[in-house]
């Protein structure tokens, strides 16, 4: 098994930023034009695309049309799903290029009630590999397998033939330390409880040069719950809310060819670090106070930001407002709803994480069974998100009914 050591938190950890502050400072010379001042949550797992078809699409997985892992992107789209029932498995090695055994698992399902009613679920699974606690002159002092999880229950209802809304409720549980003492200080899981809401809006009459065409459009704030901790001491986390708009079209090129557009942006609605006076942490030169509660951080989120230093002295808060912005998108092409082959990019701003990818995957349905590949290809090179690999699998038990009466 691969072990690291360290003092305090996990390695991993650090790196995925999971037990990062929300409310980190910096100072004045920290913020000037281009200088990083990026947005940090706990649990930032549960902004990891789990799915291999929306993964290879540049993780614009919003408006997608409706499967089993719609209860991530939005819950309102399992209103629109066409099967009665059906279930989803994912594997996703995480950071592979810096350690071998992260890794990432995802089970979804799905119940149709009635003609307008779904419900669903999700069981998200995060393990961060083994660690061995050292102390501050390197004698071991514990080891532990950091992980993390996530219980989801949604349901969702259509209002009108192209309209629907959808709620989901999450239980979330972060155990990084193993209640290992961090510096003295005793450390336990930190927990929360947080809430989905979204609307999904699907219009199949369009034409587009005379090919039927279906556009969809999803709207969802995600992970609305309360803040985490994991000492007493310390303060509490924002976990990773999110604003999410997505859209995609469909174009049936003839009745064996179809190919699919997609693009979201997504926004934290978690606050923006402060520019703090060097001299006197408590007083904020640019910026707003972001140790507030998880309404009033979600509502200034859009306003926020220090801002980004001009030529003549003053900061343009717009600016980097718009840095927080994520646009990503993707194209999928089907072949008689067979046989597909997907490409997508996604960016983020370097001030604000420079997380910037190409994505390729495929798909291949059988009458039950459906399977989907993708691959994530960094901009940068020696990027820990190298060998991305997502794996997914899902199975259709009405497809499954019908073949048997067949």
């Amino acid at each position: 098994m691969h072990k690291r050591a360290l003092y305090g938190l996990p390695l991993a950890a650090i790196l995925l930023l999971s037990a990062t502050q929300a409310n980190a400072q910096i100072t004045t010379n920290d913020l000037t034009a281009g200088t990083i001042n990026t947005i940090t949550t706990a649990v930032p797992l549960l902004m990891i695309s789990p799915d291999a078809r929306a993964g290879a699409m540049g993780d614009a997985g919003g408006a997608l049309s409706p499967d089993a892992n719609s209860v991530h992107w939005a819950a309102a789209k399992l209103a629109d799903i066409e099967g009665n029932a059906g279930v989803s498995l994912s594997y996703i090695p995480w950071l592979r290029n810096l350690v071998p055994d992260i890794n990432l698992g995802y089970l979804s399902w799905y119940k149709k009630l009635k003609k307008r009613q779904t419900i669903g679920g999700s069981l998200r699974y995060f393990s961060l590999g083994n660690i061995i606690f050292t102390d501050i002159v390197g004698n071991t002092v514990g080891q532990f397998n950091p992980n993390e999880f996530a219980v989801d229950v949604a349901y969702a209802r259509k209002f009108s033939n192209r309209w629907s809304g959808g709620l989901a409720l999450r239980y979330i549980f972060s155990n990084l330390t193993g209640s290992i003492d961090v510096q003295g200080t005793p450390s336990f899981p930190g927990q929360a409880v947080a809430a989905d809401i979204s609307t999904y809006y699907t219009d199949n009459t369009l034409k587009l040069g005379g090919k039927k065409s279906t556009y969809a459009f999803a709207l969802a704030i995600t992970n609305i719950g309360n803040r985490i901790s994991y000492t007493k001491t310390a303060d509490r986390n924002f976990i990773p809310i999110n604003l999410r708009v997505g859209n995609a079209l469909k174009m049936k090129i003839d009745d064996y060819n179809s190919i699919t557009f997609t693009f979201d942006v997504n926004k934290l609605l978690v606050p923006t670090p402060p520019r703090r006076d060097p001299n006197d942490n408590t007083k904020i030169l640019q910026g707003k106070e972001n140790n507030v509660p998880v309404v009033t951080g979600m509502l200034q989120s859009f306003y926020d930001a220090p801002g980004v230093l001009r030529a003549d002295g003053t900061y343009n808060v717009f600016k980097e407002e718009l840095r927080e912005i994520n646009p990503s998108g993707g194209v999928e092409y089907n072949y008689n709803n067979v046989f597909m082959v997907r490409g997508g990019y996604f960016h983020e701003h370097a001030t604000k994480g420079n997380r910037r990818y190409f994505t390729l995957g495929a798909g291949l349905k059988f009458n039950v069974f459906t399977l989907d590949l993708a691959y994530l290809i960094p901009t940068q090179q020696r990027n820990p998100l190298e060998r991305t690999l997502r794996f997914t699998l899902q199975f259709d038990f009405g497809a499954f009914q019908a073949q048997n009466k067949e």
